[in-house]
């Protein structure tokens, strides 16, 4: 019994995100998902569902974004079968990232705090 190879895996992420977002940019006419980026892939040990992280630029159209990502899941799963031409591509699985949003959230915290202490 042998281990699968990490490196297969990563490399399988790596295109996932890349051929995501790349249709994102140039094959969707839907206005919804013009500011939506995909941050990170992962997909499980047994390649059969991929949990997508996504964001958008515009955190206050996050719910128009989520439901447009929603109705495109199959579409972007038969052009993903298609454009990495693998006989079983993983299920999608799309998540929000909010880590955009936090890390902005713990720098206006301590600028607040800079600027309390400089008072």
């Amino acid at each position: 019994m042998s281990a699968k190879n990490p490196f297969k895996k990563q490399r399988l992420e790596e295109r996932i995100l890349f051929e995501l977002n790349r249709v994102l940019r140039t094959e969707t006419s839907d206005s919804r998902l013009s500011n939506v980026t995909i941050t990170k892939v992962d997909v499980n040990r047994d390649y059969s569902q991929a949990e997508v992280y996504w964001d958008t630029f515009d955190s206050s159209k996050r719910g128009d974004a989520k439901e447009a990502i929603g109705n495109m899941a199959k579409r972007l799963r038969h052009i993903l079968a298609r454009t990495l031409e693998m006989r079983k591509v993983p299920n999608l699985v799309f998540k929000y990232d909010a880590q955009f949003e936090a890390e902005k959230y713990i720098i206006d915290i301590l600028n607040a705090e800079k600027n309390k202490s400089e008072k």
